[in-house]
């Protein structure tokens, strides 16, 4: 197995982490939506994986520019760029006061990187099969 293989399968996996990490994200905003759950109690779920979910796209779009897989870098450089803003501003974190106001746009946000990241999950799948078959050959 080539290096590309071993990048492309940690690329779906972590791109599955996060993926799953939207799901919840999405399904909890629409619970305090619904009022299933109060707003400090969806702070306290949420918050704790704001981070990971940032570090881990962070990591593998660190690792595409390392070994020099220009396009996928390039699309997904937007969304690195985002999360650092978010740090660096320190609104990567909800604030239980503050939620119902920006619920729409929190819901928005998670709903936009649902989209990338079921996108970039399809895109690195193929990209893996097609290492492996060019390994094979």
């Amino acid at each position: 197995m080539s290096g590309e293989s071993f990048l492309f399968i940690f690329a779906v996996i972590f791109n599955a982490v996060n993926l799953f990490a939207q799901v919840f994200f999405t399904i909890m905003y629409s619970d305090l939506e619904c009022d299933y759950i109060n707003p400090i109690e969806l702070c306290n779920k949420l918050n704790p994986w704001f981070i990971p979910e940032a570090g881990l796209h962070g990591f593998i779009t660190i690792l595409f520019l390392v070994n020099g897989f220009w396009f996928p870098f390039l699309i997904n450089a937007p969304l690195l760029a985002y999360n650092v803003n978010k740090f660096i501003n320190k609104n990567h974190l909800l604030d239980a006061t503050e939620i119902f106001r920006t619920l729409s746009k929190h819901k928005k946000e998670s709903f936009i990187k649902l989209g990338f990241h079921l996108l970039m999950f399809f895109f690195y799948l193929y990209r893996m099969i097609m290492a492996l078959v060019s390994d094979d050959v």
